[in-house]
């Protein structure tokens, strides 16, 4: 029989998002923030030269131009002021929690409780900053290597990197703000807005060359087939679960004694999320935005680097895999799914897993299912990500479609309606208790006016 509160959620409808005015508003402010990026990749960075540079772009959309374009939400394409994207905010993530497993003191923080997040936090900022600016000087250097500037110098380097430093901590910003005060998690979705923006232009030049004869029908019908069987893998996957079997013995609250009752751990079958997929995207980013800016500038340690790691080579799709299978397995043991938390709040609890001891041994059999479920997971992950891209570079589609954009999309996508979904329950429920202490207000009156003495 289900309980309440499944009965509530089955009732949930999207009518009740009417009634629901802190959740609209949430969802109004999400939206204003991220209408505020879109506007941001449309204001270009000062002393670039606008024609050179669409030039540029065109004959270079089929390659990597287009990866970086569809990541940057079209503002790298643009060298908009968020050209640089959120990714090093995301790169300085990845590096402050690495450093924060291998360095006492950092690990030392991160038991601190809200006082050590923020000092976490606060690190993974100055970081932020050194990644930005050194991503900045180069992509400026590789602009005026490229033939792409109207005035290079040291003034437009300066100015350059002022520019896109700023506009990255201010789409860091953006996204803690609508995690904060909106709905989803706000670096995602500025992530999921900039591949978005840019589906339209890609489908429209896809079906163009289709129209044009460069690309067979057949190509086309298999390409969208792939893509809405993909979709779906995805959504089975992102809903999988591991099911643990918990049970917690008879024990008295209050003057009341409660039954043994039976109850579920769920381990998600990919408890990362997406996160393994952007922290490989965005290592691999890098090289590729240098060189592409580089012209017949690049060096020959650069070339060599894209001969072997350019999107599509066996080398770049080997490390590109090895680095999803990677990062799940560190997030999901450093973030998302600590076995010894885990075990300690199981057994402050009194719970149990049956025919396991409370503690350490709850611990290490937590370890061995995650670890053999992020088998599964991990795999599922390098799949979704390599076989778009192999199958890109097979047929030459000439704009891009990886693993990757659709594994963010349709996660950033489940993430968020359920989100919505969890404020229109808390709504409910505060409409339920508000009835509840109306009606026993009304029940407490008593009947007819005060006696009158």
């Amino acid at each position: 029989m289900a309980s309440a509160v499944e009965q509530m959620a089955a009732n949930t409808s999207w009518a009740a998002l009417g009634k629901a005015t802190d959740l609209r508003n949430r969802i109004l402010y999400t939206l204003a923030l991220l209408c505020i990026f879109r506007l941001g990749t449309f204001i270009p960075v000062p002393g670039i030269d606008g024609v050179a540079l669409r030039e540029f772009m065109e004959g270079a959309a089929a390659g990597i131009g287009g990866i970086l374009t569809m990541f940057t939400g079209g503002a790298l394409g643009r060298m908009g002021i968020f050209a640089l994207g959120i990714m090093p905010y995301i790169s300085a993530s990845i590096i402050v929690q690495l450093l924060a497993s291998m360095v006492p003191a950092l690990e030392q923080l991160k038991k601190e409780g809200e006082q050590g997040r923020k000092k976490i936090n606060q690190y993974t900022r100055y970081g932020t900053v050194l990644l930005a600016t050194f991503q900045a000087y180069g992509l400026a250097v590789s602009l005026e290597a490229g033939d792409l500037v109207t005035d290079p110098g040291w003034y437009f380097r300066a100015s350059t990197v002022i520019t896109l430093v700023g506009g990255t901590m201010f789409l860091m910003w953006l996204g803690e703000q609508i995690t904060a005060r909106g709905v989803g998690n706000g670096i995602s979705l500025i992530i999921f807005v900039g591949i978005i923006a840019e589906v339209p232009a890609a489908l429209a030049q896809f079906f163009a060359s289709g129209r044009s004869g460069a690309i067979s029908p057949a190509v086309i019908i298999g390409v969208i087939v792939m893509v809405v069987a993909v979709i779906m893998f995805v959504v089975f996957m992102e809903r999988a679960l591991r099911k643990i079997t918990i049970q917690y013995p008879r024990r008295q609250v209050g003057m009341k004694m409660t039954e043994a009752q039976n109850s579920h751990l769920p381990v998600k079958v990919n408890p990362a999320g997406v996160i393994p997929a952007i922290f490989a995207s965005s290592l691999l980013l890098l090289p590729t935005t240098i060189s592409t800016f580089s012209g017949s500038e690049t060096g020959v340690v650069m070339s060599t680097l894209l001969a072997y790691f350019g999107p599509g080579q066996p080398l770049y799709l080997l490390f590109f895999a090895a680095m999803i299978v990677f990062f799940a397995y560190f997030y999901t043991f450093n973030v998302s799914f600590k076995p010894d938390d885990v075990a300690d709040n199981l057994k402050n609890q009194n719970g149990f897993v049956p025919g396991i001891r409370p503690g350490k041994r709850t611990a290490e059999y937590l370890e061995y299912v995650v670890n053999r479920v992020l088998v599964l997971g991990s795999g599922y992950l390098a799949l979704v990500c390599l076989l778009p891209e192999i199958l890109r570079n097979q047929f030459a589609i000439p704009f891009y479609f990886g693993g990757t954009s659709v594994l963010i999309v349709v996660s950033v996508t489940m993430d968020t309606i359920q989100q919505v979904q969890s404020h229109l329950l808390a709504h409910q429920y505060e409409g339920l208790i508000q009835k509840s202490q109306l009606r026993g207000k009304g029940k407490g009156r008593k009947k007819g006016g005060p006696a009158r003495r």
